[in-house]
């Protein structure tokens, strides 16, 4: 069985597909502009595959008291041990943000806010003192 004349056919053939490619003169080239990015939620794991960071939109909801909440978006900050330290939020009755203390801790947190014509702000510490400050 003679092979050669098959390699060189297929030898051809490939001269023939690298030729038309260099032939199309349009050089591989990384975009200048990154497209958008369109989704209903956003998540960054870490090497675990333990979510670090969400961006979410939630929708609003009735209360079991029976106030609406209204549709927000929120961001999470969380860390490696899965405490959402970081959160902040907005919607169109006000904007907030927390800052909560280290995993281990209940009562160690930072409320900053703006709730419809008012805004606060709400620290406390582990030792259950706090302070609220309001203009």
């Amino acid at each position: 069985m003679k092979i050669q004349p098959l390699l060189i056919v297929l030898t051809v053939v490939n001269l023939a597909i690298l030729t038309f490619n260099l032939a199309q003169g349009t050089p591989a080239a990384a975009q200048s502009t990154a497209p958008v990015l369109r989704g209903r939620a956003l998540e960054i794991v870490d090497d675990q595959g333990r979510v670090r960071a969400s961006l979410s939109v939630l929708p609003g909801s009735k209360q079991a008291n029976g106030e609406t909440s209204p549709e927000t978006v929120l961001l999470r900050l969380i860390t490696e041990r899965g405490r959402p330290s970081v959160k902040i939020s907005t919607s169109e009755q006000g904007a907030g943000m927390s800052l909560a203390g280290p995993t281990g801790t209940k009562q160690t947190y930072t409320i900053l806010k703006a709730d419809s014509t008012t805004t606060s702000l709400l620290l406390k510490n582990e030792d259950g003192r706090e302070q609220v400050l309001k203009p």
